[in-house]
């Protein structure tokens, strides 16, 4: 049992390709408390959709394989729900807005027959008529007015588009939302409409949220709690004053050291150097250690490596990054990072 109204512990996810195993998700554990946001940050790649469909159980299988790991939801462990359990909970009590809305609508269907379609599915005596009725409430509440139920996506703009993808997730009064980069398509004055838009409908029907996004903007207007993922794993984790005034993690450091600043007349941008690693084969030890620039500082401090063999691999690398996978740690309270070289805190059970 979870005492949290979302907690997902330990969850590992792999995807089988040409004989190689991509390792995606590796460790992962978060909790949520009922109406909080989380957002999830990272670069492309990471594991961030991969958790939020292994929590939505619409990972494609085969090649993805939930490998280990439990995702408790109001007290029931989702991996252990039955299909037809599922297809109940899905856009009923979890729904997902996908990253890209152009995509996301069938283009045979209008609008209002698509979002109709899901509150029948998940209303279970509801006529066709009041179907109708919630579905033109839900699209003037998302701002589109309800003379556009029948028209089809192409007749939408990009952020229309969104909007109805949002009235769709949100048409069954879901108890969490996962929201893939939900303005990535969009431009800057859209994004900000869509936003706000979507905060008020959370705060209105008191929904959790996952966000899923690479803009640290978009997390400090409407995240409660970040977790900064890299390779699958959780580098850094707090509540989100923890994260924007104390960053501590070299790859956290790195993001919010990429971003413009107004005050700042630099003429370049500082970006971590580097790409992300291979999920095939990812680095021995720390997997942000071939990157990291404060691993590669401490390293001069040390002694020379005296095994030849490792020599050109361990030069430049401090040796406990190495070896040694770093656990995540309570630096503070509530804030954990996983690093060996910063913070001294109590290791994450």
């Amino acid at each position: 049992m979870s005492e949290k109204f979302v907690e997902v512990k330990d969850l590992h996810v792999q995807y089988s390709s040409n004989r190689q195993i991509v390792h995606a998700v590796n460790g992962v554990s978060f909790d949520i408390d009922k109406g909080e946001t989380l957002g999830l940050v990272g670069e492309t790649g990471a594991g961030k959709t991969t958790i939020a469909k292994a929590i939505l159980r619409i990972l494609p299988d085969p090649p993805a394989k939930v490998t280990a790991g439990e995702i408790w939801l109001d007290g029931e462990d989702l991996l252990k729900k039955p299909e037809k359990e599922m297809l109940s909970i899905r856009g009923g009590k979890v729904a997902m807005i996908f990253q890209d809305p152009m995509t996301a609508l069938n283009p045979t269907m209008t609008v209002g027959s698509q979002i109709s379609e899901v509150v029948l599915l998940h209303n279970e005596g509801i006529s066709k008529r009041q179907a109708e009725e919630r579905t033109v409430e839900m699209l003037e509440l998302v701002g589109i007015p309800a003379i556009r139920y029948g028209e089809y996506p192409h007749q939408f703009s990009g952020g229309m588009k969104q909007r109805v993808v949002i009235a769709m997730a949100l048409a069954c009064n879901p108890e969490l939302l996962l929201a893939d980069e939900p303005t990535t398509a969009l431009d800057v004055t859209i994004q900000a409409q869509v936003l706000e838009m979507m905060m008020e409908l959370k705060k209105k029907l008191n929904t959790s949220m996952i966000l899923i996004t690479h803009d640290l903007g978009v997390v400090a207007e409407t995240c409660d709690k970040v977790a900064v993922i890299y390779a699958g794993k959780i580098v850094e984790y707090g509540s989100k004053e923890d994260i924007f005034r104390h960053p501590t993690h070299p790859y956290t450091l790195g993001l919010f050291g990429s971003l413009p600043k107004l005050d700042d007349d630099s003429k370049r941008l500082s970006p971590i150097h580097g790409l992300p690693p291979d999920p095939t084969n990812l680095p021995e030890g720390c997997a942000f250690h071939p990157r990291c620039p404060l691993t590669k500082k401490t390293a001069a401090h040390k002694s020379p490596v005296q095994d030849e063999e490792a020599k050109g691999k361990r030069a430049h690398i401090c040796p406990v990054c190495f070896e040694g996978e770093p656990p995540l740690r309570e630096i503070t309270p509530g804030h954990f990072v996983a690093c060996h070289l910063c913070g001294n805190g109590k290791e994450a059970e």
